[in-house]
């Protein structure tokens, strides 16, 4: 996140990823004696308690800076973290109240509208939030993502490879960006067939193969596709993919 875009680990497919505006590190704020963190800002307090996920702890951190759009953006995002998206979202807001064009604001108003099922105000957000802000493949996941969710596959795919193109991490599992949600089924397993078509065209095998098993494992079973795609072209030569059809039988 740029607090960092930090995670609370749901158990199903990719749904949204937070921004936070400042990239902080905390190695040595972590571990720092107790006069020491006291004599940090109420901001940086709240920072440092945000990546020990003490999120109850850095929302009173926070009430005690001075308030302004940043401020009130990581408040909202410490709420989401604790699934209070209700007041996640009037923390947003005022943050937009205070700075209308703020792109990480925008960005995570919408995670909270697709955490509560909002996906077409979902996409409306994200599609604002990477106008002012087109470098970022936190918002272009999260536009693709949402886009699934309402079966637009196309649209899905065309946002995730834009996502991927600008940085090819943004998918990685255990990347603090990812927060897990709750896409059904049908749509994850076309989620993750498509992120798979994304590695493999870019070379990278083992990730292109993990998530063929996610997709497969939620349900994808369109053999013609799989053989024929041309993203998959030099996978299917590789006895890893061989091993992968054997143990979900698509021979």
């Amino acid at each position: 996140m740029k607090i960092r875009r930090l995670l609370p680990a749901l158990p199903l497919a990719l749904a949204a990823l937070l921004l936070s505006p400042a990239r902080l590190c905390f190695g040595e704020a972590q571990t720092a004696a107790a006069p020491a963190f006291q004599s940090l800002s109420p901001e940086e307090r709240g920072d440092i308690l945000m990546a020990r996920q003490q999120y109850l702890a850095a929302i009173d951190a926070y009430r005690q800076a001075t308030m302004n759009a940043v401020v009130l953006n990581k408040i909202g995002i410490a709420y989401h973290h604790l699934f209070a998206l209700d007041e996640a979202r009037k923390d947003y807001q005022k943050a937009l109240l205070i700075r209308p064009n703020y792109p990480e604001a925008i960005n995570n108003l919408g995670a909270a509208d697709f955490a509560q099922g909002n996906y077409r105000e979902a996409i409306r957000l994200y599609r604002r939030a990477f106008k002012l802000m087109p470098h970022s493949a936190v918002i272009a996941a999260n536009l693709g993502t949402a886009y699934f969710a309402r079966s637009k596959y196309k649209d899905g795919l065309e946002a995730y490879q834009t996502a991927f193109a600008l940085d090819s991490t943004v998918f990685d599992p255990d990347s603090p960006q990812l927060i897990q949600g709750s896409t059904n089924v049908h749509d994850r397993a076309r989620q993750d067939y498509c992120i798979a078509e994304l590695f493999a065209e870019a070379g990278n095998n083992d990730r292109a193969l993990e998530y063929l098993r996610k997709a497969l494992n939620d349900g994808f079973d369109d053999r013609n596709r799989l053989m024929q795609d041309t993203d998959f072209a030099q996978l299917r030569k590789t006895p890893e993919f061989a091993q992968l059809m054997a143990e979900e039988k698509l021979h």
